[in-house]
């Protein structure tokens, strides 16, 4: 009964959005190429999947291009989320290492990671590489930092226990700490993912000849606002779907260690 009072919600939420929409570029005497109806962006979408952007200097279809984005976001993210995990675990354990780490990571860590992106584009020229590193320095920060408060603020009767069972400091990172902070470190994982795929888009921007980024720049160069608006709703859902997969297995992480994470669902 709740998911289907859920899905209520989607629906009647979505058709009133759609609605409007209809009404403002009926009635709101805009013009329809730079403001098109949901009709028109269907048409794009139906066109971008089957043989792609009319005009474009590539032929790639919309699946394509997400195949491309999602290659590229699943290198960036989970090499900077293992990257991050493992060196917020060594700071958060070694205070006094730490130390001499901090200032240079508070000095970093305000540069968007789109300011690194002529940098990149001069060090490893254009393609997958650029976006692949802005998606990294993206999803970095925010899983680096949280791992290191949480492993600072752990509970010291998790660090009681090791000593009692003579744990190694490895050992104790590994199966006691680890396990314990995790709860803290899976909401970084979504503010990570969500900026990651916010920048994957501009990333794709510099240097790439694919991807949903690149699709964004190829619409506006070909003055497509309905097939703009199409890559842009893809973005979006693709993005939230994104999400709920990360949700999902948190869950199931947790569930194998025996913790709590609150399910990623939304309860009215």
């Amino acid at each position: 009964m709740q998911k289907i009072k859920k899905l209520w919600h989607i629906v009647v939420s979505f058709g009133v959005l759609i609605i409007i929409w209809q009404l403002v570029a009926t009635f709101g005497g805009f013009n329809s190429v730079l403001f098109p109806t949901p009709i028109k962006v269907a048409t794009a979408f139906q066109e971008l999947f089957t043989s792609g952007l009319k005009g474009s200097t590539s032929d790639a279809t919309l699946i394509s291009h997400l195949v491309a984005s999602l290659y590229r976001f699943a290198i960036g993210y989970f090499s900077s989320v293992i990257v991050a995990v493992f060196l917020g675990l060594i700071f958060g354990w070694f205070n006094k290492v730490y130390a001499y780490i901090d200032p240079i990571v508070q000095l970093l860590r305000p540069i968007a990671p789109i300011a690194w992106s002529p940098f990149v584009v001069l060090w490893f020229g254009i393609g997958d590489i650029p976006a692949i590193a802005i998606i990294f320095i993206a999803g970095f920060f925010p899983v680096l930092l949280s791992t290191i408060t949480a492993v600072r603020n752990i509970d010291p009767i998790y660090l009681k226990v090791a000593r009692n069972f003579g744990l190694s400091q490895f050992a104790t990172l590994t199966k006691i700490v680890f396990p314990a902070i995790f709860p803290q470190i899976a909401s970084s994982l979504h503010l990570a993912l969500s900026t990651s795929w916010i920048f994957l888009v501009s990333g794709e921007m510099v240097g790439s000849q694919s991807g949903l980024g690149f699709l964004i720049m190829d619409t506006k160069n070909c003055i497509r606002s309905d097939a703009l608006l199409a890559t842009m709703i893809t973005i979006g859902v693709v993005g939230l779907l994104l999400d709920r997969l990360i949700g999902l297995v948190e869950n199931l992480v947790a569930k194998k260690w025996g913790f709590g994470v609150t399910k990623y669902i939304n309860k009215d």
